[in-house]
């Protein structure tokens, strides 16, 4: 987990829902592709938690349903091929016990198959890699706008 993240769970939430930054949970295993991501993100004023794989994806969900549950994410934006657990299936864990969280997933391996596998989960929206920041931060902003 990152150092960004507190004892009490990954998206620490303000006094009141409107006073409040939007957090978005960003796992993705390149580090590179991860801080493009989580710097545009917070420049777009979002509160941005970093995961490094599919597993710790996972942990920072159930950690939050388990121990501090109205602090979890407003949104997740996911890489589809990661170690431990791909976003596919951290969709479809979420979808199957009524999760609305919207997702998006990001993948270099966009291939119609895909991107059907990810709409039928449910995912907000699909990017292919390489992909502009400006089109992730406006997919971000038309599912949780940030004011």
């Amino acid at each position: 987990m990152n150092p960004e993240e507190t004892e009490a769970g990954p998206c620490p939430k303000g006094q009141g829902a409107e006073s409040r930054e939007r957090c978005v949970l960003v796992a993705e295993d390149d580090p590179e592709m991860r801080r493009l991501v989580c710097r545009a993100l917070r420049r777009a004023g979002y509160r941005v938690v970093e995961v490094e794989d599919g597993r710790a994806l996972v942990n920072a969900l159930i950690r939050c349903v388990k121990d501090t549950p109205e602090q979890l994410p407003d949104l997740i934006i996911s890489d589809v091929r990661m170690p431990g657990c791909t976003g596919l299936e951290v969709l479809a864990r979420m979808r199957r016990v009524e999760w609305t969280t919207p997702v998006i997933l990001i993948t270099a391996f966009g291939d119609m198959e895909t991107h059907d596998e990810a709409h039928r989960l449910g995912a907000a929206r699909v990017l292919d890699k390489p992909f502009d920041v400006d089109e992730l931060c406006s997919a971000a902003r038309t599912l949780v706008p940030t004011s």
